[in-house]
């Protein structure tokens, strides 16, 4: 650190000659490099416009490979408010007649160890059977979303799924602030890590495009962020022990789900307001294409780190902090 004046800025590609940004860097830095748009269905474009809910759709490209063949699959993030009750069955049915793995979460009651209550996301194959399930590991204190009175902790893990399409996992909600949960996700070897989420505006908003980005790059594998949209209202108010008035809602559901490749670039996001289902075709090759072109996970130090943390979670624990005397 010093009191050094700040050295002046030269312009470049892309800036301006005062050195602003042009709108092409602007979006490159926000988006990463450019994704093509993808040719949807007019059937599709049609059950859209008829029901009303928002349609686009993405392509991420990968190099070429010599040894291996594209892997390019499709995945479809669904936006929505709540128009069902919260116990409408899942139908496995439609796993099997679509070939779609679907991911569903759920409210999971174990009544074989005191009727606990889980966070839970269901994985169903394409052949309509059940894979597994995972469970919340990090659960939120704040404000309206203090859910540690009602869920506990998840204990399954960072558990990942291999599907025909790819190996995938769900880090469900608040699990996105936690950087080492991507981490061990990724290196279970999870190829996409889905983030299903009920998130509102006043409280993580400018978080939103950042973090699911982020994890892309640092875990080499492609990230797929979904919010709900709408504001959901209560009978009754409630607070929350957080100086707040009485009130009879969370806030508004932002929605603006996007998905992100570990290049750093990403799709645009859904609208903040409506209905809606982002398609994305992506080419699973760019995992390990961009893990040798940075070397993220083979420079990780992991062994120095759990020697580290190993150290931190004593109940003697001392920081490394070097003082003068």
């Amino acid at each position: 650190m010093s009191a050094e004046k700040p050295s002046q800025a030269a312009a470049g590609p892309g800036l301006g000659p005062d050195c602003s940004l042009s709108a092409e860097q602007l979006r490159r830095l926000l988006y990463g490099k450019e994704i093509r748009n993808l040719d949807l269905p007019e059937r599709a474009v049609a059950a859209s416009q008829e029901r009303d809910f928002e349609l686009q759709g993405f392509g991420f490209e990968a190099a070429t490979e010599q040894l291996r063949q594209p892997h390019t699959i499709r995945v479809g993030l669904v936006q929505n408010k709540i128009v069902l009750p919260t116990d409408s069955p899942v139908s496995e049915q439609l796993a099997r007649k679509y070939n779609l793995v679907v991911v569903s979460p759920i409210l999971e009651r174990d009544e074989l160890h005191g009727d606990t209550l889980w966070n839970t996301a269901v994985v169903i194959s394409n052949s309509g059977k059940v894979l597994g399930k995972t469970r919340k590991n990090h659960i939120p204190r704040i404000g309206d979303f203090n859910e540690s009175t009602y869920y506990m902790e998840g204990n399954t893990g960072h558990t990942v799924f291999q599907t025909q399409f790819g190996r995938i996992a769900v880090n469900i909600c608040y699990g996105r602030h936690h950087p080492l949960n991507w981490l061990m996700y990724s290196i279970n070897g999870a190829e996409i890590i889905f983030n299903p989420c009920a998130t509102v505006g006043e409280l993580s908003e400018p978080l939103w495009p950042i973090e699911a980005r982020n994890a892309a790059i640092v875990n080499n594998c492609f990230t797929c962020a979904i919010n709900r949209v709408g504001t959901e209202y209560f009978k009754n108010e409630f607070t929350s022990g957080d100086g707040k008035k009485a009130h009879t809602d969370f806030g508004h559901f932002y929605g603006s789900s996007y998905v992100a490749a570990p290049d750093g670039s990403r799709t645009p996001g859904l609208s903040r307001t409506r209905d809606g289902l982002l398609i994305a075709e992506m080419d699973l090759n760019l995992c390990r294409q961009m893990s040798d072109k940075w070397g993220f996970k083979m420079t990780a130090r992991l062994e120095m780190y759990e020697e580290e943390l190993y150290r931190a979670v004593q109940y003697d624990f001392l920081p490394n902090i070097i003082t003068e005397q």
